[in-house]
C-alpha cells in the first residue's frame, strides 16, 4: 500500500521492536495476547517460532524481530503477542506477531503521514506503508500485507496441520484459565451501542424523560 493510497482518517496499533515504534492498521489486527509458551515446528525459518493453540485455532507465531533482521532478544514481562489477520489475494491467514511491548491505540489523519524514506532505514520499504507523525515522533506504518510473501503465507498454513500443532496445547492465562488478553478485541474495535445513533436523531420533545446512552471512550486522535 502507498502513502497515497491512505485517504481517510485510520487508527493504528503501536508496538516496539529494538526500541522503535510501529504501527500496523487496526483493521487487521484481532486482538493482543501476553507472551505464552510456543510450540515448534522443526524445519521452518528462523523467525518462525512455532505455533499456538488459541481457543481450539493453531496459530502461527512470527519472531518480528528476526523477519526484520533485528537481533533476538529474549522475553520480557512486555513481550506480547499481536493476533493478525493478513490477506492475500483476498484470502486470509491468522498469524501471532511477537512483539517487545504494545503501546496504544490511536488515530491518524492523511496529513500527518508521510512516504518511507528512500534510504537512512533498516527495513524493506516495499512494506511500509508510510511514516506517521504523533506527539513529534516518527512511526513506521506496516502495510502487514505485504510483509510475507506468498511462499511464507503457504509455509504458516502447512505447519496448521503439522505433528507439533496437533500436540499444542491451548493456550492458558497463569490462573490456568483463559488466554492473558493484553489487549481484547472489544478494545480495538470499540463500536457504537445499538441504539445511540437512533436517539441522536429524535427531537427535544421526544428526548425529554429518556435516558442517553453512555458512548464509549473513542481512540485518540493525533495533534
Amino acid at each position: 500500500m502507498a502513502v497515497e493510497q491512505i485517504t481517510e482518517t485510520r487508527t493504528y496499533l503501536t508496538f516496539t521492536l529494538d526500541e522503535e515504534d510501529f504501527a500496523v492498521d487496526v483493521s487487521n489486527v484481532r486482538e493482543v495476547l501476553d507472551f505464552t509458551n510456543v510450540t515448534k515446528v522443526p524445519r521452518t525459518p528462523d523467525f518462525m517460532k512455532g505455533v499456538i493453540n488459541l481457543r481450539g485455532s493453531v496459530v502461527p507465531v512470527v519472531d518480528m524481530r528476526i523477519k526484520f533482521g533485528l537481533e533476538e532478544a529474549e522475553p520480557t514481562v512486555d513481550t506480547c503477542i499481536i493476533v493478525m489477520e493478513v490477506n492475500m489475494e483476498g484470502e486470509a491467514t491468522v498469524i501471532g506477531a511477537l512483539s517487545d511491548s504494545v503501546k496504544e491505540v490511536f488515530q491518524l489523519d492523511p496529513s500527518q503521514i508521510e512516504p518511507p524514506p528512500r534510504i537512512g532505514t533498516r527495513l524493506d520499504t516495499d512494506f511500509i506503508a508510510g511514516m506517521g507523525k504523533y506527539n513529534d515522533d516518527f512511526i513506521i506504518i506496516l502495510d502487514i500485507n505485504e510483509v510475507f510473501s506468498a511462499e511464507e503465507l503457504i509455509l504458516f498454513k502447512e505447519t496448521l496441520d503439522s505433528p507439533a500443532a496437533k500436540r499444542s496445547k491451548p493456550v492458558k492465562s497463569a490462573e490456568g484459565d483463559e488466554p492473558g488478553v493484553k489487549i481484547s478485541s472489544e478494545e480495538i474495535h470499540p463500536e457504537e451501542e445499538p441504539g445511540e445513533a437512533e436517539a441522536e436523531e429524535e427531537n427535544p420533545k421526544e428526548k425529554a424523560g429518556k435516558t442517553k446512552a453512555k458512548k464509549k471512550p473513542k481512540s485518540k486522535t493525533a495533534k
